[in-house]
């Protein structure tokens, strides 16, 4: 198994450290950046509307100072050397529009990620539909634990590192884990996000159509994914998803190193031989054919076995021995809003909350709650709130994501006036669906200012002693998880 072979980033020397104002701060990846930032001795500010924890907590822990609001004001009183304008700011904004006047230098976050945190290192970019988070976060643990002390940056917070982004901790070239979002990058930069990551080791989960809101096709989002495999190096390598002919297809042209991962014979990194216990699932790894070891990851799901065989195939190219690597996974911790288990209540009721909002990512992430909890029943809420699954181009397959739940409750849907009549998803056509399947299915939301009142109230009376309620949102769902378990300090 031959190692990659990468050739070390001549060192920068030491930039003048600059003034930073983040316009739209709140962003997970933004503040996170924020902080990595101020961490190796910039000083940062900026703002954001409607701030809510973790993200406020996490701003105001590390110690960063920030605006409540848009408002050239703040500016003006910080005057900084340079504007990272976020991917939800555009056109209109007051304090982009001041930027703009006063002839500002604008920079777009991925591309200051690139310049000041990954530099020198060797740079690892995880990219695909879903599995991003958690895969990132994975390597980034395996690599911590072998002691190479990686930069990183993960799209949420990390629980084994408690920040979703920091500076690599070798003071000669190390290695930087980037989560690379197929999504765009800014109002002046349309390109997506990865694009700009510079990889020498990519790694492709799986493609599928997502982000309605910039992408009008599956074709369009290949032609991103083809993209990136374009700027590996020859020396680099690709890691690709061997069980996904999507992926395979966008990974033809690559002019390095090309492994596959899954769990179908063929793929050069296999897992076979899955066992799922109360810790987590245990399996054994082959490369190209041959059984290299059996390995115990604290995860659950056929997509996270995947995902972890993925982790070690790059954690091995990135010279980890497998030893060093088979210490290092049951010491991994999910990222938080991935399969996290918030509390359990009066009558042993399990809430989770995962940040599932595409219909694969839905039917994963249930069939991992079935499988680890066999015999419970399942009550699932879910917010339509992507630009994504707001539109009606999921309408069938959303009715046919929620197979092992027993309940259904259907959030409101966020926003849906955007997209005009008939442009938004049907909730009434969804329960008609999954009733037709035997779900009990609530409508929340018929009273805004009830809401989510009324699915707290629908969860205890159909509560039953040992339920799992699932939380599925990419939002904060209207605080549903606050009221939901402050209703049981209540009683």
């Amino acid at each position: 198994m031959k190692r990659f072979q990468g050739t070390p980033h001549p060192i920068r020397h030491q930039q003048h450290m600059s003034s930073i104002y983040f316009i739209g701060i709140g962003g997970t990846a933004m503040a996170s950046v924020a902080v990595a930032l101020s961490r190796i001795g910039h000083a940062v500010t900026g703002s954001d509307t409607g701030l809510y924890p973790p993200m406020s907590t996490y701003l105001e822990e590390h110690n960063i100072r920030y605006f409540n609001g848009f408002n050239p004001e703040n500016l003006k009183q910080v005057m900084p050397d340079m504007v990272v304008v976020g991917n939800a700011v555009s056109r209109g904004n007051e304090e982009l529009e001041y930027a703009l006047n006063e002839r500002m230098e604008l920079v777009a976050m991925p591309d200051l990620v690139r310049r000041e945190l990954i530099g020198r290192n060797t740079s690892i970019v995880v990219a695909g539909t879903h599995g991003k988070t958690t895969t990132t976060s994975i390597i980034a643990w395996l690599l911590e634990s072998g002691g190479l002390k990686p930069g990183f940056l993960v799209g949420g917070i990390p629980e084994n590192f408690g920040i979703g982004c920091r500076p690599s901790g070798r003071s000669e070239a190390g290695f930087f884990v980037s989560e690379g979002d197929e999504y765009d990058t800014a109002f002046f930069d349309k390109r997506s996000k990865f694009l700009l990551y510079r990889p020498d080791i990519a790694l492709i989960n799986n493609v599928e159509f997502d982000h309605a809101d910039i992408f009008n096709s599956l074709e369009e989002i290949k032609r991103s994914f083809r993209l990136l495999v374009n700027l590996i190096p020859s020396k680099g390598a690709l890691i690709v998803n061997g069980d996904d002919p999507v992926a395979m297809e966008v990974a033809a042209g690559a002019r390095c190193r090309l492994e596959t991962f899954g769990l179908t014979e063929g793929c050069d990194w296999m897992a076979g031989n899955i066992d799922v216990g109360e810790e987590g699932s245990t399996f054994d790894v082959y490369y190209k054919g041959s059984l290299l070891q059996r390995f115990h990851a604290p995860l659950f799901g056929n997509y996270n076995i995947t995902n972890t065989v993925a982790s070690i195939a790059v954690a091995t190219l990135a010279g980890m021995t497998l030893e060093q690597v088979e210490e290092g996974l049951p010491g991994f911790l999910r990222p938080k809003r991935r399969m996290e288990t918030i509390g359990t209540f009066e009558g042993n009721i399990t809430l989770v909350e995962d940040f599932a909002h595409h219909p694969t990512a839905i039917r994963v992430t249930l069939e991992a709650i079935r499988e680890r909890w066999p015999r419970r029943r399942i009550l699932t809420c879910f917010e339509p709130r992507s630009n994504t699954t707001t539109r009606n181009i999921f309408q069938d397959e959303l009715a046919a994501c929620f197979g092992p739940a027993e309940v259904v409750v259907m959030g409101k849907v966020h926003r849906p006036e955007r997209y005009g009549p008939g442009g938004s998803l049907d909730t009434g056509k969804l329960k008609e669906a999954l009733e037709r399947e035997g779900k009990t299915v609530f409508l929340a939301g018929a009273d805004p200012d009830d809401y989510p009142g009324d699915i707290v109230r629908f969860l205890h009376e159909n509560l039953q002693p040992n339920d799992v309620v699932l939380m599925l949102t990419n939002g904060s769902f209207a605080g549903l998880k606050s009221a939901f378990t402050e209703s049981f300090q209540k009683k």
